[in-house]
């Protein structure tokens, strides 16, 4: 197979890759994500039926400018001219989910036979292009006829995705071998049922709880119904982890800290690697799990891999009368802040890795998401040069580089995203892509990032052949 990566001149002002790169393993692989949501559009085409999100995007006052992802990227008709854009990347696996209401409109019950030819094409076309699939089964988008019958916080939501997942399975895994079963799980809980900042917009502690316990279910049946499936099956879960610290040497930071730490990493890591739910987490949310004899086994399925999505590190004081998990973020003005208000911190990308790595004993790792927003400005030529995004991606791979060098398995490392996309409640305002997208006319254009990213994989396939 011919280098992806040769096709796409080098940014005319691309730094030399930063030498410890080097220590990213030869099979190492680069990719791009990207959600069924954020980018494909076609809504209420071929059968699709309306998700949680379409519900939730018009909710007046939810999301920014009234945003919809009605359109998004129209990747539902332009999917061949991006995967154009992965192989002018230079990619070789792109991390992308499938649409749970494309599928299975329902949530359960019959099976959209056009919805799921969508993604048997462009199985077949990231194939021929050279690019491995890695597809996530669940970010986000519920069938709102499931919400209707009560969501995630309901066990028969867990079970009707554990039979989606063989829908799928059955239909791609002749081809398809690496799966996520789902993204992000705290957010759907926690954002989406305790915070309602997300779909399905629900500020309840029990329901968040309930949630995240039959979203850990619905993983270990998905990863069941995967294996059952699809012999060799390589299957991860996907959780945004990120490390914490407090603010402060005063007992109560630190002690605000450990509950952070709980909240966001402890709660989503601790069962599945059947360790059970954190008692002090327990003791806090004061609810009781609808758990039944067997679960914490089936949440417990060993995991082929383990995927990272990191953006900034956590920085906490005490917050007794704030809400869960009563820790306050702290600011850190003297520090760089991307688009989104979020601190750029690459050490903590590495601080995690290890502690996956050593806490956990993950056998085998990905970055699953990793990116800034920035604002970008079109210059006169049509292009778009953005130095912070691209010194970003600098900065997050030689963190990735450093957790290798000191004993993470780290095994690939996918760019958020492949493209500018509709950012859940922020709308359409933050652009996170390497590929700028005019909302008005679809058109596409690769950033200076996008070719700075080309920069790292042509780099890194040049050092592992002379290694050879």
């Amino acid at each position: 197979m011919s280098d992806p990566s040769a096709s796409v001149p080098p940014a005319p002002s691309a730094r030399p890759a930063p030498s410890n790169l080097s220590a990213l393993p030869a099979d190492f692989r680069w990719g791009v994500a990207t959600a069924a949501y954020q980018i494909e559009g076609a809504a209420a085409e071929d059968g699709r039926s309306p998700s949680i999100w379409d519900t939730f995007s018009r909710t007046p006052g939810k999301v920014a400018g009234g945003d919809t992802g009605d359109v998004a990227c129209d990747h539902y008709h332009r999917w061949r001219e991006d995967i154009a854009l992965m192989r002018e990347l230079g990619v070789d696996s792109y991390r992308f989910s499938i649409a749970w209401p494309r599928v299975v409109p329902g949530g359960d019950g019959p099976v959209n036979e056009r919805g799921l030819a969508f993604y048997d094409r462009l199985t077949d076309a990231l194939l021929e292009a050279g690019i491995t699939p890695f597809p996530t089964l669940y970010h986000w988008d519920l069938p709102q006829a499931l919400q209707d019958r009560g969501g995630w916080p309901e066990r028969e939501t867990a079970e009707h995705f554990a039979a989606y997942a063989s829908v799928v399975a059955e239909r791609l895994g002749d081809r398809v071998k690496d799966w996520a079963t789902l993204n992000e799980p705290l957010c759907s809980a926690w954002i989406g049922h305790l915070e309602g900042l997300m779909a399905p917009g629900l500020t309840d502690l029990t329901a968040a709880v309930r949630a995240s316990y039959h979203l850990h279910l619905g993983h270990g049946l998905a990863t069941a119904a995967l294996r059952a499936a699809v012999p060799g099956a390589r299957v991860g879960l996907v959780n945004n982890l990120t490390h914490c610290e407090p603010a402060s040497d005063d007992e109560a930071d630190v002690a605000a800290a450990r509950r952070s730490d709980g909240h966001t990493n402890r709660w989503w890591m601790d069962p599945v690697h059947g360790r059970g739910y954190p008692q002090d987490m327990l003791d806090l949310y004061g609810v009781d799990l609808p758990e039944r004899p067997g679960d914490l086994e089936t949440i417990a399925a060993p995991l082929d891999w383990l995927g990272l999505n990191y953006y900034f590190r956590n920085v906490v004081a005490d917050d007794p009368t704030g809400p869960l998990p009563r820790a306050r973020q702290v600011p850190l003005p003297e520090s760089h802040h991307t688009g989104m208000g979020w601190e750029v911190h690459p050490r903590g990308l590495t601080e995690t890795l290890l502690r996956m790595t050593e806490d956990y004993g993950a056998r085998c790792l990905y970055v699953t998401e990793n990116g800034a927003a920035y604002p970008d400005t079109v210059g006169p030529d049509g292009q778009i040069d953005d130095p912070e995004r691209a010194r970003y991606l600098d900065q997050h791979l030689a963190a990735c580089a450093d957790a290798v060098a000191q004993g993470a398995p780290l095994a690939g490392y996918f760019a958020w995203s492949l493209l500018d996309n509709f950012e859940w409640a922020y709308g359409y305002d933050k652009r996170f892509g390497l590929v700028h997208v005019d909302y008005a006319t679809q058109r596409r254009t690769v950033k200076g990032s996008g070719r700075r990213y080309a920069d790292h994989v042509r780099e890194h396939r040049r050092r592992a052949r002379r290694a050879a």
